[in-house]
């Protein structure tokens, strides 16, 4: 859909100037505005330590060493290793007082990925399978990809929705990244491309004889298990035509935007998520690894950090000069956060009691902090928000109605969000 931008309001931006911002402003107006809702989610496993990055305490004894820097958005401060994220604050909005009970690694990611916790039979789906559903993506790109991720199986499943809404994991575990490459960068999808040997015109016959010798075997035999094994095999096709294909394929972005990002498997995944939600893919998230820093915690968090900021602080700048902002949420979250006190390692140990995560971008209302933690940062003293008021306020956010329901494995019916959500009515624009 194209959308005409009238000949005064061309010149007025014309006159503008690059110096004044036009074309932000011109990329707002040309996109498209029925494009449906995104999310992107920045998953930082390992649980970032909260102290260090968006709730500060300078000159308590559990503040350590970093200083607290001034942001885009008045009153708010954050780590000073952040200044790239501070000067994007107007469109971020931090929540400073999550509340959660659970400090092991795998039960705090399912309950953070998935809203829930395990209970008895039922195959609960994690969150980026469920957008994946309510917002069909009907072209050749897949609902949800994952982008380098770092949780155990589980945590990436789609549930009793059935593997048609599991994500495409772009850049394995096993992967080794070549920041000099070109391309993906590294980031690869597995088996995508042909066969050397076979041509379009030779693998289209196969499929054709694959599909007649499989009817015969098929139609007596309906349910879940054959159409799951149909659905995802004409998917996997799908994205080997060329013009899915090229989605992934970061060859032919601006080399100066690619600096800027950084050349690295977060940076380059950044980038990539930018354009697969500009493509219509409504969920994708990307890894940044190594945040359970009980050893050596801030040599680690600086470091971490020396590789967020950029490429987070790009993504959101990209996104609003190509008119995607406003239709994309951005999510920065782990499964916990980290103690407020330093041990003997001068590291911090896991600590769900109270901790951060950010929003931004389409249906937030950015510059602002919510909830608040006392001056060592041990307990929430003001507005505490649980796992289902967060995720509650992601599909506010994204127009998706959190009470819908979905009938599980064990016939039972599942809301989106359990009803105990109230999603966080102060971020939400």
């Amino acid at each position: 859909m194209r959308t005409a931008v009238p000949r005064r309001d061309a010149l007025r931006l014309g006159a503008a100037g690059l110096s004044s911002g036009w074309l932000p402003a011109l990329a707002a107006r040309a996109a498209d505005p029925d494009r449906k809702r995104a999310c992107i989610v920045l998953w930082m496993s390992g649980g970032p330590a909260q102290t260090d990055t968006f709730d500060p305490k300078p000159g308590h004894p559990n503040g350590g060493p970093f200083k607290a820097i001034d942001t885009a958005a008045p009153g708010v401060r954050v780590a000073e290793h952040l200044p790239l994220v501070a000067g994007q604050m107007k469109h971020l909005a931090v929540i400073r007082s999550m509340a959660t009970k659970e400090g092991d690694h795998g039960r705090a990611t399912l309950h953070l990925r998935t809203g829930n916790l395990p209970r008895g039979a039922i195959d609960f789906p994690v969150f980026g399978s469920l957008v994946a559903k309510e917002r069909e993506n009907p072209g050749d790109l897949p609902g949800y990809v994952s982008i380098t991720p770092r949780v155990g199986a589980a945590a990436l499943s789609a549930g009793f929705l059935g593997p048609q809404y599991a994500p495409l994991v772009v850049g394995g575990n096993g992967d080794v990244f070549d920041p000099a490459s070109g391309g993906t960068g590294g980031l690869r999808v597995e088996n995508l491309g042909l066969p050397a040997n076979v041509s379009p015109a030779r693998m289209a016959d196969r499929l054709a004889l694959l599909d007649e010798s499989e009817a015969d075997f098929l139609a007596p035999r309906p349910g879940a298990a054959t159409a799951s094994h149909r659905s995802a095999y004409r998917r996997a096709v799908r994205l080997m035509r060329e013009s899915a294909a090229k989605a992934f394929d970061l060859s032919d972005e601006d080399d100066k935007l690619r600096d800027r990002y950084g050349r690295n498997r977060f940076g380059q995944g950044c980038l990539l998520a930018r354009r697969l939600v500009g493509r219509g893919v409504p969920f994708v998230e990307v890894t940044l690894g190594g945040w359970d820093t009980h050893d050596n915690n801030f040599a680690q968090v600086r470091n971490l950090c020396g590789t967020l900021d950029p490429a987070w602080a790009t993504l959101m700048a990209d996104l609003k000069d190509r008119g995607l902002l406003g239709t994309t949420t951005v999510v920065w979250m782990g499964e916990f956060g980290r103690t407020p006190g330093v041990n003997p390692r001068n590291g911090r140990d896991h600590y769900p009691n109270a901790w951060s995560v950010v929003l931004g971008g389409g249906g937030i209302k950015g510059g602002q902090a919510v909830g608040r933690t006392g001056a060592g940062g041990l307990e929430v003293e003001d507005r505490p928000v649980s796992v289902p008021d967060l995720l509650g306020t992601v599909c506010r956010a994204l127009g998706i109605d959190c009470e819908k329901q979905n009938l599980s494995n064990v016939n039972r019916p599942i809301r989106i969000v359990d009803q105990s959500a109230k999603p966080v009515a102060e971020v939400l624009a």
